[in-house]
């Protein structure tokens, strides 16, 4: 089928089952071929081909509502509602979104890049629905791994008490991004291979044997626990418990089990959860035979052997680099331990995995606990690696105030992926995260400006014992400068200037140091002399470094990969107004607008942090007088 054509779900209506056995081929070829070229999220996609037909032909889009969990599975969905035909710009600068996107469909009814929030939603929705005395089905997708998140959880016991009426589906492949882990997902386990009655007994002897601590007392008490065991893993007890009528598990793949428990669940009254097994990547082996979340998501590959293309950077990855130094570190002290809310694999933590499997802690998708986590190792003595997205440290903000930074815990938190991320767009981009630590006390925020400045930085976090320090660092790889062999602390709060000058100086830190050296280099091509700063430390600044510049009676520009509202160029003005102090400080970041995706070198010239963009307003600054900058 020429999958261009669809311009939206009706159609399928009127197939049956073995015409939507063959529109599935078609759909999972079109992936394969399309996401070789664009790179994205194949695993999950590849998985939920059936079930997304089967959705799409059961119910009626947009009047009945799909809320995708995370987002990423939702290719299917955009083919399915008429945007085949835009698959060759797929996370491309102004291309189609790697996520659901309002502005795109009617059939796109809630936009989420982050795991957990689709139940909450669809609870939203629901009520919305019942008071305004409408009839459509609300009907959010969830992934086993997403279903761990405290959000989640938290919405379930609402929906179930309200006894709300909702369709949720539980995808369950077994993974998120990395192997799932948790107490949850063993009774998902449980399950999903449950068999039959007598095979589900037998096994729970075995299952409590497992249970860390308290597993063998109560294994010696097994017999007259069974029958209750028996019931919360064979019967879908735990959701029963909530208040959901539980379904499953069934055969995500199969049409005719999917077509007969959506036709049950539309008749049912109050919550209904339909547990589908599905398998991630299915349908491409080097996706399916995947078992640690490699296949995920990707960059562009070669569709004969699986092959990715790789990058032609010989230097570390950012991530490698600060979990490999974490990992020679560790090796004398015994109190570094890694923990890690389900990115072991992103954050290039395997090492450090493999040779220290006790210190090495995977909590799934928790990052709250993960952070508080930390905060309690850190009580204890220990020397906790916090390894976390910028994009999703937003989630765990209140943890990192109230359990990390009141308590002044030496937390070392390595937020990964600072700045911008490219392809994935809005939801993760890594630029708020100065914004929302850098008013919290005690923290201290640093970010390298090469791959040697950042192994000397890991080893700076791990000296420091006066509270939490966060260690920004970006997406993709260093940029090849020579390793030191020994590693040394940087002084906290301390400046390098890269680059002498006389008539104007920058201010900057990581990514936009090489942009700020080659506009000093342009602009002494115009006689203008421009000195460079790394302005390695966001906070504390290097305050005597300030008022010596200040001294010199010469604009100042901060060039910053991050927010400007609450960023490093707002601290330099508040420091200048909190020293009444006289300054000509302009400053360029990320203004006050979500960020979409596309290359970042594209989405930095949109916004206009280019060495081009330097260059004039040094030019323009050069002439003016200085000013009292007043907040």
């Amino acid at each position: 089928m020429d999958l261009t054509s669809i311009s939206g779900p009706s159609f399928l209506k009127s197939l049956d089952n073995e015409q939507l056995k063959d529109l599935s081929e078609d759909i999972r070829s079109f992936l394969i071929e399309k996401l070789s070229v664009t790179g994205g999220h194949i695993g999950p996609n590849l998985g939920v081909v059936e079930l997304t037909v089967a959705l799409h032909k059961a119910f009626n889009s947009p009047d009945d509502k799909f809320l995708w969990d995370v987002g990423h599975q939702a290719y299917v969905h955009k083919i399915l509602t008429g945007r085949a035909d835009q698959f060759d710009t797929l996370r491309q600068f102004k291309g189609l979104c790697g996520f659901p996107k309002m502005i795109e469909s009617e059939h796109d009814v809630w936009e989420a890049g982050h795991s957990s929030t689709s139940l909450s939603a669809a609870m939203g929705m629901a009520k919305a629905r019942d008071i305004q005395k409408k009839k459509n089905y609300v009907i959010p997708i969830i992934g086993d791994g997403a279903l761990t998140g405290g959000m989640a959880l938290e919405a379930l016991n609402h929906i179930g008490h309200e006894k709300t009426d909702m369709i949720v589906i539980l995808n369950d492949n077994e993974m998120s991004i990395a192997p799932n882990v948790g107490a949850l997902h063993n009774v998902l386990g449980k399950l999903r291979t449950h068999g039959t009655y007598n095979k589900a007994k037998d096994e729970i002897e075995s299952l409590l044997k497992k249970i860390p601590a308290v597993g063998g007392k109560l294994a010696g008490t097994a017999e007259r626990l069974k029958d209750t065991m028996k019931y919360l893993l064979v019967s879908g007890a735990f959701f029963e418990e909530l208040g959901f009528t539980y379904l499953g598990p069934i055969d995500g793949h199969s049409f005719e089990d999917l077509e007969e428990n959506l036709k049950n669940a539309k008749k049912m009254k109050g919550p209904v959860l339909i547990h589908v097994i599905t398998k991630k990547g299915k349908g491409f082996k080097p996706a399916e035979q995947d078992k640690i979340g490699t296949w995920h998501g990707t960059g562009p590959y070669k569709m004969e052997t699986g092959d990715f293309v790789k990058s032609s950077s010989k230097a570390p990855s950012w991530s490698a680099l600060v979990a490999e130094t974490a990992r020679k570190l560790a090796r004398d002290d015994r109190r570094i331990v890694a923990i890690t809310p389900a990115m072991p694999v992103g954050s290039k933590l395997e090492g450090f995995a493999s040779e220290f499997p006790d210190r090495m802690f995977d909590v799934g998708i928790a990052e709250q606990h993960a952070t508080t986590m930390a905060a309690g190792m850190a009580a204890e003595g220990m020397k906790p690696l916090l390894v976390i997205y910028s994009t999703f440290l937003q989630r765990a903000y209140d943890q990192v105030l109230h359990d990390i930074c009141r308590q002044n815990l030496n937390v070392v938190i390595g937020i990964d992926r600072a700045g911008l991320v490219g392809a994935d767009g809005e939801t993760h981009q890594g630029v708020f995260d100065i914004s929302f630590l850098r008013h919290m006390p005690n923290m201290v925020i640093m970010m390298p400006k090469d791959e040697n400045e950042g192994q000397h930085m890991v080893k700076t976090a791990f000296d420091y014992s006066d509270g939490p320090i966060a260690l920004r660092y970006p997406r993709g790889n260093g940029l090849g400068v020579m390793m030191d062999e020994e590693l040394n602390p940087i002084p906290i709060g301390t400046w390098e200037v890269l680059k002498e000058g006389s008539q104007a100086v920058i201010l900057t830190f990581g990514t936009t140091i090489s942009m700020a050296l080659q506009a000093a280099d342009e602009l002494s091509k115009l006689n203008i002399s421009v000195e460079v700063v790394n302005a390695r430390f966001i906070k504390p600044l290097d305050e005597e470094m300030l008022k010596d510049i200040q001294k010199r009676n010469i604009p100042i520009i901060t060039v910053e990969e991050s927010a400007l509202q609450g960023g490093f160029g707002s601290a330099v003005l508040e420091f200048y107004n909190e020293q009444n102090l006289q300054a000509n400080v302009k400053r360029i970041g990320i203004p006050d607008i979500f960020i979409e995706h596309g290359e970042v070198n594209q989405l930095l010239q949109e916004i206009n942090i280019t060495t081009e963009s330097i260059v004039e307003l040094v030019k323009t600054s050069v002439n003016e007088s200085p000013r009292y900058i007043s907040l």
